[in-house]
């Protein structure tokens, strides 16, 4: 077996996915991008398919080394994520190809199904409580709502107090029995973040994600050492290299790993074994479209220590596939069952794609503070 080509397809509202043809008719789907980034993705992907047209597609290893060790410079997100949507194609083949889950190749599964979680978006704290009145409506068990930005890096006493009223605000509305993670975004500097935390604490988040920017694992650390919350980050992290010292040092509860980013499946279940020998759970990141969920929940399928699976919560559920797939996604319960199709276990409508193609122009929105300088997102 053979790869004879790679196309890419840019779907709204901002997602890249690819496709991966070989010459016994297998077909291989895969979600490579970068938000924001997407057309500068898609030729890493073109470049790097310049190497796998020609080879047989179950070396998934081997490829990914060639892929990631091949250029003198290595790493970065361009190219880690061109690679991670390569390599969702190539595990999807040889799903099909073996007539088996991409879980089934990967030591098999721990759970019989993935536990999920949503977002909750709004302007005012009633918008955030309902949004997850919602999501308990419909069955979910736990949502994730993020704090205002920009941020400045030293903030007001008004500013931290109507972050912890929205938290309030939709603990008084769901519960103690509902779960509620904070997506501080790296928004906030260290010491603002502290401040947050401790007036979140009462309200008992699930996690609260990216309290600072993740590059400086030294401040991760020494926010962690602060609270009793559980610290998630990882999303902005690629590969196990980047994964080990947020890992040997504990600077994180959670480690999230986003599959479009970090490597692909296979590189993200190495990620969640480092963190299982250091007991640190693995909630994988996920914003984007149903191929990364597929991905997603066949790692979830098999990793001991994962705990819950986020999806972006569209309006027109094509995060679930709806619209997309010819079979998409179902929550059930708070939980997807586990896919018992071959390879990623979804099958891709090329049609579909057609239908709600874009150029693959969507852009980070940029926040700008009161002074004109720039706010991180």
């Amino acid at each position: 077996m053979k790869i004879t080509g790679v196309r890419i397809f840019h779907v709204r509202p901002r997602w890249t996915f690819v496709a991966v043809d070989t010459d016994c008719g297998i077909t291989g789907y895969g979600e490579p991008v970068v938000e924001g980034q997407s057309l500068v993705v898609a030729e890493a992907v073109r470049h790097f398919a310049d190497y796998l047209i020609g080879k047989d597609p179950r070396m998934i290893e081997h490829h990914w080394q060639v892929m990631y060790r091949g250029g003198f410079y290595r790493g970065g997100a361009i190219g880690v994520s061109a690679i991670s949507g390569l390599e969702h194609a190539l595990w999807d083949i040889k799903g099909k190809f073996y007539n088996a889950p991409v879980y089934e190749l990967l030591g098999g599964r721990v759970r019989d199904r993935i536990r999920m979680y949503g977002h909750g978006r709004g302007e005012t704290d009633a918008d955030f409580a309902q949004a997850a009145l919602r999501a308990q409506a419909q069955g979910l068990t736990a949502i994730k709502i993020g704090i205002d930005g920009p941020a400045r890096a030293l903030e007001s006493q008004d500013y931290v107090e109507r972050q912890v009223r929205r938290l309030a605000a939709v603990r008084s509305a769901v519960g103690p029995d509902f779960d509620i993670a904070i997506d501080m975004h790296g928004r906030t500097s260290p010491a603002t973040a502290k401040q947050l935390i401790s007036g979140f604490e009462p309200f008992h988040p699930l996690w609260v994600e990216e309290p600072c920017l993740p590059e400086n694992v030294d401040a991760l650390c020494d926010i962690a050492a602060t609270t009793n919350v559980p610290i998630a980050a990882g999303e902005r992290r690629f590969t196990k290299w980047e994964f080990r010292e947020l890992i040997d040092r504990r600077a994180i509860s959670v480690a999230q790993p986003d599959l479009c980013h970090a490597g692909g499946i296979f590189e993200s279940r190495k990620i969640a074994a480092m963190a299982e020998a250091q007991y640190i759970s693995v909630a994988p990141h996920n914003p984007l479209g149903p191929i990364s969920l597929a991905a997603c929940v066949q790692l979830d399928a098999c990793t001991p220590n994962f705990v819950i699976q986020e999806h972006p919560s569209m309006d027109d559920g094509s995060d679930l596939g709806h619209g997309l797939l010819v079979e998409p996604f179902e929550i059930i319960n708070g939980s997807v069952e586990l896919p018992t199709a071959p390879g990623l276990g979804v099958q891709p409508d090329e049609d579909l794609f057609a239908e709600r193609a874009y150029p693959g122009d969507w852009r980070t929105p940029v926040f700008v503070h009161d002074d004109g300088s720039h706010g991180d997102w």
